[in-house]
């Protein structure tokens, strides 16, 4: 009898093993659906950037999706906005890393790796990407950074040409030469790299030409971001850059209720006030948040490493090929800027991105 309890152990025993086998073989070859969370520093809304970041992760889903037959495979993609209250930027991004919904979280915003390095030790199984931002040598974290300073020079340049102009050639031009850029706050990349790399293209044109600088205080104040373009206008400014969000409208609508030019950023703005807009200096954020995704998706992303991408990469451009910049900007004005893009893109105006 024993001899037979020991032999039916035994088969029972074999029967349990290879299920648990087979069990563990299914569960180890199954592939854990990513889920992503897209962190947006503000709001979409009147954002270029973050509107881009938002449609290129969503797209390089959806057509990750396209090729993916089992339906709990699928990645899914989550927006979530922070409201323009930078202080609480930090407590929102730990708030959604805590939840453990998400594999990656991506976002961009030059401040966020420095909110985030804390995070990889504290949640090890979130991997983070952000673009616009510059951080190497954390192995949860992978960056990507423009070359704001060629993009800012451009607009300097643009602006700067402008307001040298004669008003015969460009109608809203008047004899002061001054520019200005209104921005929505100060931080660092604006103040060591955008304005003054704004300042070194006007001054490119003409040393002489006075750069003024005026914060709105917050990213979507439309009416504070119209007093302070009346007042630039007041003072002379004929061509402002507006980097404040929101605000910006604000400084549109003053232009064309005062007669005044707006060099643009980060999107083609042309549109956005026909025969004012003077220029404008574009990030290929869409393109870069799809090319990231879809190297995180296919395992190709090398965490710990940090780029910078520029003009002569394609991730920088400067719009010279819409017909409202041919109408809005007089044939001389184009030619020179024609030239200075040219010349950056050859290599010979080099404008290496400097350090935050």
């Amino acid at each position: 009898m024993n001899n037979r309890f020991t032999k039916i152990l035994a088969a029972a025993l074999a029967v349990l093993l290879v299920f648990c086998v087979t069990s563990c073989k299914k569960e180890n070859t199954t592939k854990k659906a990513e889920s992503i969370a897209v962190f947006v520093p503000g709001v979409m809304s009147g954002s270029p950037v973050y509107e881009m970041l938002a449609s290129g992760v969503q797209k390089s889903v959806e057509k990750y999706n396209a090729n993916v037959a089992n339906q709990n495979e699928k990645v899914s993609v989550t927006i979530i906005e922070a409201g323009t209250n930078q202080a609480e930027w930090g407590n929102k991004i730990t708030a959604v890393a805590a939840t453990g919904e998400y594999t990656m979280i991506i976002s961009s915003n030059p401040s966020l790796p420095e909110l985030i390095e804390p995070l990889t030790v504290q949640f090890p199984s979130v991997k983070f990407l952000v673009l616009d931002a510059f951080l190497e040598g954390n192995d949860h974290m992978a960056t990507v950074r423009y070359n704001q300073r060629e993009q800012a020079y451009m607009a300097g340049y643009a602006a700067g040409l402008v307001t040298v102009a004669d008003s015969a050639d460009m109608a809203f031009a008047n004899k002061a030469k001054k520019v200005a850029l209104i921005a929505a706050q100060e931080y660092p990349v604006m103040n060591n790299i955008i304005y003054p790399s704004f300042a070194e293209g006007a001054h490119a044109v003409d040393p002489e030409i006075q750069v003024d600088f005026k914060v709105v205080g917050n990213w979507y104040d439309a009416s504070k971001g119209a007093e302070l373009a009346r007042a630039c206008y007041d003072e002379g400014v004929d061509v402002i850059l507006p980097i404040c969000g929101g605000a910006a409208q604000g400084v549109i609508a003053a232009a064309q209720e005062l007669g005044f030019y707006v060099t643009w950023f980060d999107d083609n703005g042309f549109a956005k006030a026909p025969g004012h807009v003077i220029s404008s200096a574009t990030l290929e954020q869409e393109r870069m948040a799809m090319e990231v995704t879809s190297e995180y998706l296919a395992g190709k992303t090398v965490m710990g490493t940090a780029k910078t991408v520029g003009m002569k990469e394609g991730y920088v451009r400067f719009v010279n090929d819409d017909p409202l910049y041919e109408s809005s900007v007089a044939e001389s004005v184009r030619a020179k800027l024609d030239a200075e893009y040219n010349r950056i893109m050859e290599g010979k105006l080099l404008l290496p991105a400097p350090k935050q």
